[in-house]
């Protein structure tokens, strides 16, 4: 697995580029071709980047 992220900059910049990365992946779904499965991965990405906050919140109390 990778490092801990354990510092205040480093949490920032991961979520920065967890977020960019369900942008470009948003921007990237043809609306007329998108079918569910796509849709619960966008989910499920969300999900994922709500989690790694809280975790990130809970770290620092």
């Amino acid at each position: 697995m990778g490092n801990q992220i354990s510092n205040s900059e480093q949490q920032v910049s991961y979520l920065k580029d967890r977020l960019q990365m369900f942008l470009e992946v948003l921007d990237s779904i043809e609306p007329e071709t998108t079918d569910l499965e796509d849709i619960d991965r966008l989910i499920q990405m969300m999900d994922d980047l709500e989690l790694k906050m809280e975790q990130f919140k809970n770290s620092k109390e």
